[in-house]
């Protein structure tokens, strides 16, 4: 079965590339922009509905901050795993080092 539909340019082995094991650190980011901007869009869209009187999914809405922070958590660990230091991280943050060590270094 052929897999040419699936752009290449997505995996983390692109066809004819098998032999390559995948660096430690990746430099390419793929649309994470365009999708951060998405999500964004969707939970504003969402705060709207609850505003406009869905007073039972306001729970649900409070939800997702838990569910951001824990995402967050993956973010910054996945980060690690590839080889970012804390420093790194934190200057994204606007943090310090320490602060991001402190806040996300316990994350398993």
């Amino acid at each position: 079965m052929s897999l040419s539909y699936v752009n290449q340019t997505l995996t983390l082995n692109p066809a004819g590339d098998e032999s390559r094991p995948p660096s430690k650190r990746r430099n390419a980011v793929v649309e994470n922009d365009k999708f951060g901007k998405f999500a964004r869009r969707i939970i504003r869209a969402f705060a709207k509905r609850v505003g406009d009187g869905d007073v039972e999914a306001l729970q649900d809405m409070v939800a997702l901050s838990s569910d951001l922070d824990d995402a967050i958590g993956v973010a910054v660990m996945g980060l690690r795993a590839y080889g970012y230091s804390w420093e790194e991280i934190g200057s994204r943050l606007g943090v310090s080092r320490q602060a991001a060590q402190q806040r996300w270094g316990a994350t398993k």
